[in-house]
């Protein structure tokens, strides 16, 4: 059965969406489908099981958190 989760990520500015959201685009490739909409990233994450879902959420979590994190830090 297929499992999958909506996402609404709110940064703080349109510019930082996009941003963060060109970094993950490389890894998202046949887990996630984003867009981004103002400051608004919409990502739909699917997987074949709840299990396989939960680990593509975290790792995308992780991946945004990092890519935030680096992007705060050259943008003070």
């Amino acid at each position: 059965m297929k499992s999958s989760c909506n996402l609404q990520l709110r940064m703080p500015d349109a510019e930082t969406a996009r941003n963060i959201a060109k970094a993950l685009e490389l890894d998202n490739a046949g887990y996630v489908e984003s867009e981004v909409e103002g400051n608004i990233i919409r990502a739909v994450i699917q997987a074949d099981n709840i299990m396989a879902l939960k680990n593509t959420v975290d790792d995308y979590l992780a991946c945004l958190s990092v890519a935030k994190s680096s992007l705060d830090s050259t943008h003070p």
